[in-house]
């Protein structure tokens, strides 16, 4: 009754457990989180759903197929679970961050690709394993306290690196009020392992059968919860840590970017400044420009243009001369200096000369009558 207990709640929260934290995992990993950052999550996360699906292959066992709880096919799949949920711990370690060095295990698994270290470690306690249950199998006086011991020794080994790791990592993160429940751990871990490998009827000479077991099944179920506990603490604070991580990189990027653009506008104000002192420059030389080129007639000559434009385009030069009372020849020699001057050609030139006076406002200085 006892052993079902433990199992069905074993299976029920680590299950929900890890559901929640594969969720987890999923999100950030969709949201473009490094993925070295996050293996970690994924690793955990199936390190907690190995147990509980070993639990509930338990429960299968013990209540639906009614094996004995010391039945050795049941204690071989509990080494393998135990092993598989060793190895997902290992594979988490590397992404526990810290400031402080790595231990050699965590060093051992970054040397080694996912796919080679779990290969490695497969083929190695595989190989052990099989010497173990060839040799118990068919042997009934082999207890089972002797088949854990394939993985009692690799229990506290990562118990140990866990240990190590997650204090470096809380004492990081300025929470060293954490070193108390991680070391709860490894001792709840130490008597779980004790509870496996001391045979029982050696235990019931000073410890009560009952009282035994229940400090088993009670241990069983605590260093679960408090290792889920222990890595919920440990993701929110490196969410936590990462969110604020985040913040700041944003704030320094947006710093980046103001200075930049104050640095651009400053550019482009002083290129503004540079482009509107020769726009001015520019102005002054043009106004320069079009006061030299403003043509000076004199009085005489636009007395000639008046008159010319006054009689209009069907009166000959010799016509206006007559009419003016001067020589042809003095009147075209008039015409000849005032095209130059006016940078007048061509066959046109006689209604050039006419517009111009009537552009420029000189008709007022002609000294003859039209009806004339």
């Amino acid at each position: 009754m006892l052993a079902t207990i433990e199992y069905t709640v074993t299976t029920i929260v680590c299950l929900i457990t890890a559901i929640v934290i594969q969720r987890i995992y999923i999100k950030e990993k969709n949201r473009g989180t490094n993925p070295n950052a996050i293996n970690g999550i994924k690793w955990f996360g199936l390190a907690i759903f190995v147990w509980g699906l070993g639990a509930l292959f338990n429960v299968l066992f013990v209540n639906i197929l009614e094996w004995e709880s010391s039945n050795k096919l049941i204690i071989y799949y509990g080494v393998v679970i135990s092993i598989a949920n060793s190895l997902c711990i290992l594979l988490s370690l590397p992404s526990i961050e810290h400031n402080e060095s790595r231990s050699m295990v965590v060093r051992l698994v970054e040397r080694f690709s996912t796919k080679e270290f779990i290969g490695l470690y497969s083929g190695v306690l595989g190989m052990i394993a099989f010497v173990f249950i060839a040799a118990s199998y068919t042997n009934d006086n082999i207890s089972n306290n002797f088949i854990w011991l394939i993985d009692i020794p690799v229990s506290v080994f990562v118990a140990l690196s866990l240990l190590y790791e997650l204090n470096k990592a809380f004492k990081s993160r300025q929470m060293k009020f954490m070193y108390l429940p991680t070391f709860a751990l490894f001792f709840l871990i130490i008597v779980a392992v004790t509870h496996r490998i001391i045979p029982q009827d050696q235990v019931i000479n000073y410890i009560d059968q009952g009282f035994w077991a229940v400090v088993g099944s009670i241990t069983s179920i605590s260093f679960k919860f408090l290792f889920i506990l222990l890595f919920s603490i440990l993701l929110y604070s490196w969410k936590f840590l990462s969110e604020k991580e985040q913040q700041q990189s944003l704030v320094k990027q947006l710093s980046d970017e103001n200075l930049e653009l104050k640095i651009q506008l400053s550019k482009t104000e002083l290129a503004n400044e540079s482009h509107l002192d020769t726009i001015k420059s520019m102005k002054t030389e043009l106004e320069e420009l079009r006061k030299k080129s403003v043509v000076e007639l004199s009085d005489r000559q636009k007395e000639v243009l008046a008159n010319l434009a006054l009689l209009g385009k069907g009166k000959s030069y010799t016509e206006v001369a007559e009419a003016m009372h001067i020589s042809v020849d003095g009147f075209q020699t008039h015409i000849y200096q005032i095209k130059k001057l006016l940078n007048i050609s061509g066959s046109d030139g006689k209604a050039q000369l006419i517009d111009y006076v009537k552009s420029n406002n000189l008709l007022k200085y002609a000294t003859i009558n039209s009806n004339d």
